[in-house]
């Protein structure tokens, strides 16, 4: 976990790091950030290979049965020229061509692309072979702490963080304006990188059936500025002042922006969205699934504010199934809206359609 940690910290300052791969040393750097391809080939003594998820291939009209694929870069590749490989939009019949010679991705290359999305920059890495004519200094750095070597199966285990070691940091009463007797409890994951916020609203401990419970992943553009690009902002107050008016409960505050993409990488998707393009499809282009998030977090917090089972405020299906393969039984549901307005109207569809969230009721309300 501790290498892990750093080879995070290093891919997220544009610093290369070693992955392990069996006998194989691969060196790996993020395409966001990260040095040049010729830096890179000079390091590895070996041409570098770009590395695309299924769903950045996918949108580029390229299906493979593997979670990645990589591409061994021509001559002639400039860094313009990778940046519309990974995250550009492209028409189906420019894919053969730009993607000629692509290749199944190996547990380093997987690995590597792991590194990137938990270190939610784009999931697309550069990644060289370390020759034998540059094994000897790539030796000698590693020995003097200049670079980092991590092994390929944990890398590629990364994005599951640390399940059970969440860690529970502090605690304050905060009065809400909907909520006066609430609680913050604050949450950190062992690598550091990400925060989470159970907001204990009233006496949860009196239900005796279930506690009502809503699952908030973070999002800065809607709950601090009234995005009407969204309805979380408004869905957030509505879930706190309907957990006051049943009697109290708990909203879990996730560190989950974007649908777990990040903040930078959702602000790139709502400018392919601005482009003609709905939620999903952007951030398939830009290398991600339909839902990056993982709810084994929400979890382990329920667990350690002692709660096994809720009455569920959501939309998504996929958070009710979540809770119950992680042993959380879900009594009921209860719908929670935001308004329906002409900017975010095409985001509720999409969620709807695409993602199969419970929008119908307030989806016809505008027909």
């Amino acid at each position: 976990m501790y290498h892990i940690e750093r080879a995070i910290f290093d891919i997220r300052r544009g610093l290369p790091v070693v992955i392990q791969a069996g006998d194989q040393q691969l060196l790996v750097q993020a395409l966001e950030g990260g040095d040049s391809v010729s830096d890179l080939t000079a390091l590895s003594g070996s041409r570098p290979s770009l590395v695309l998820t299924r769903h950045r291939l996918d949108a580029m009209g390229v299906s493979i049965t593997a979670d990645a694929a990589c591409l061994p870069l021509a001559a002639h590749m400039d860094e313009r020229a990778l940046h519309a490989l990974a995250v550009a939009e492209q028409g189906q019949d420019e894919a053969p061509a730009m993607l000629s010679g692509l290749q199944p991705a190996g547990m380093g290359e997987r690995g590597a692309v792991a590194l990137m999305r938990r270190a939610l920059l784009i999931p697309a890495a550069l990644i060289a072979e370390v020759s034998d004519s540059a094994a000897e200094a790539i030796a000698q750095r590693l020995a003097k702490g200049e670079l980092l070597a991590v092994d390929a199966v944990e890398a590629e285990a990364c994005l599951a963080g640390a399940p059970g070691m969440l860690k529970r940091v502090s605690e304050a009463h905060i009065p809400l304006e909907d909520a006066a007797d609430s609680r913050f409890v604050l949450f950190r994951e062992p690598d550091g990188l990400r925060e989470h916020v159970a907001v204990v609203i009233g006496r949860p401990e009196a239900h005796t059936d279930a506690v009502p419970l809503r699952m908030h992943s973070a999002c800065l553009t809607g709950d601090l500025f009234g995005s009407l690009r969204c309805d979380c902002g408004e869905q957030l107050r509505n879930a706190v002042a309907d957990i006051e008016a049943m009697g109290g409960g708990v909203l879990l505050y996730l560190a989950q922006e974007g649908r777990g993409i990040g903040l930078a990488n959702k602000l790139r998707a709502y400018t392919l969205q601005d482009g003609g393009l709905d939620t999903v499809d952007a951030d398939q282009v830009l290398g991600f699934g339909d839902d990056e998030r993982d709810y084994a977090v929400a979890v382990d917090m329920l667990h350690a504010l002692e709660i096994s089972r809720v009455q569920l405020l959501t939309n998504n299906p996929l958070k009710m199934q979540a809770l119950r393969e992680g042993g959380i039984e879900v009594v009921a549901r209860q719908a929670l809206y935001g308004r329906l307005n002409d900017h975010n109207h095409r985001y509720l569809n999409a969620k709807a359609t695409r993602a199969g969230h419970l929008l119908e009721d307030v989806l016809s309300s505008q027909r």
